[in-house]
């Protein structure tokens, strides 16, 4: 799904340097033209010459060099359910003999199981409960050349929910931040983007801890949830994630974006993948509960063609909202001192996406608002429908950096 590069993080080269904290717009300008060439961070910097994250797309080898990962993980691991991988390292075995009618592991790559059958286990988001409403989001961000697609939801004023790849974080840091300034809502997408269900457990547990870390480095807010890459998930899997406070996010609509060009998929199996849902909204099908379709913040193209498309989503649904939102989860991050609106808030704070929408009279009385704090209240940050209200964590002061630094690092 990812293509795959050699490319080491961004650690060399040239440091940013700020005098105080960044706004969004600020950030944008930073990066500018070449806002795909690489640049310091002196945060992330430190972190990896302490060896404090495994290589970057490097699948996650263990939890040795890091003693409260190992200590939390050795705390869950013998409720872990007797799942045995289903492949070794990320890499899916060939192999693997599996019962896919009677699904004992909930395995979604094969039986596209949604409600878990291990006991404890939390079933998976894989719709929104508002009728007509879109689940809005993108994976394997964040893409160093963003900023067109995230000015054009800003101007939009339309905030969705962002899968990131802990190793492109680290690799971007100012892209990451920017989508929290942008009031988008982060979430987990492995730290390398293999298979989850061919990891051993601690690997599996370190895939999703090491990009937790790295998104609270380089934002300052811990995700709550998480996606798998490629949907490979199983009740082993789930339960992991469930330990580190992840809500595991699926989808209903697959746009196949990531995948055009290869495997006979084309620019109009995508456009007919969009098509398809803008049609089941259009029809009635989503009119008992909505819907989340998957699609990419991976190149240009799948950007663009998000791009293509919003205006017709937003024709089709009565309201596109982050999965937050969907759900009334007011503070989506481990810290408290950011939230977002509840449903009813939002689609306060904004037009329906859909004309002659009536959308208070086909709320389905479930975006009350009632799991969480309000937007504006005791002091905390706000991020609402309309331009949020935070700031980029500062840049790095320091200076310019050895161009031989990564490849150093990568000698570690």
């Amino acid at each position: 799904m990812l293509a795959r590069s050699t490319t080491l993080f961004f650690l060399g080269l040239t440091t940013l340097a700020a005098a105080g904290p960044t706004t969004e717009a600020e950030a944008s300008a930073l990066l500018g033209e070449a806002e795909c060439q690489p640049y310091g961070y002196q945060p992330v910097t430190n972190a990896i010459l302490a060896k404090q994250f495994p290589p970057i797309w490097v699948p996650v080898p263990s939890l040795q060099n890091d003693t409260d990962a190992l200590a939390k993980f050795r705390s869950i691991e013998a409720n872990i359910p007797k799942i045995a991988p289903k492949g070794e390292n990320g890499v899916p075995s060939n192999t693997t003999v599996y019962d896919r009618a009677a699904d004992p592991d909930c395995w979604w790559t094969q039986a596209q199981c949604v409600q878990p059958k291990a006991a404890g286990v939390k079933p998976d988001i894989f719709n929104v409960p508002e009728p007509r409403t879109l689940g809005y989001g993108f994976d394997d961000g964040p893409y160093c050349g963003h900023n067109a697609f995230y000015n054009y939801l800003s101007q939009k004023n339309q905030k969705a929910t962002m899968f990131f790849v802990g190793s492109n974080v680290l690799n971007n840091p100012l892209q990451a931040q920017r989508a929290v300034a942008d009031g988008h809502e982060i979430c987990v997408h492995s730290w390398s983007h293999a298979f989850m269900t061919a990891f051993n457990n601690e690997q599996a547990y370190g895939e999703l801890y090491f990009t937790m870390k790295a998104i609270k480095l380089v934002t300052g807010y811990t995700p709550k949830c998480w996606r798998p890459p490629r949907g490979d998930v199983d009740d082993r899997i789930r339960f992991i994630a469930q330990s580190l406070g992840l809500d595991n996010v699926m989808w209903k609509y697959d746009s196949f974006d990531w995948e055009k060009g290869l495997n006979g998929v084309t620019e109009d199996t995508v456009r007919s993948n969009y098509e398809k849902l803008i049609s089941d909204a259009s029809t009635g099908v989503l009119n008992t509960a909505g819907a989340i379709i998957l699609a990419h913040e991976l190149s240009n193209y799948t950007m663009q063609v998000a791009v293509d498309y919003y205006p017709k989503l937003a024709a089709a649904f009565d309201h596109i909202v982050p999965i937050a939102v969907a759900f009334n989860k007011t503070q989506p991050y481990a810290e408290t001192d950011l939230t977002m609106p509840d449903f009813k808030q939002y689609i306060a704070q904004r037009p329906a996406s859909s004309s002659n929408s009536s959308s208070s009279n086909n709320s389905n009385g479930k975006g009350d608002g009632k799991n969480d704090s309000s937007n504006s209240t005791n002091g905390k940050t706000s991020v609402s429908g309309a331009s949020a209200a935070i700031v980029v964590r500062p840049l790095s002061t320091g200076g310019i950096l050895l161009a031989t630094l990564a490849v150093a690092i990568a000698m570690l």
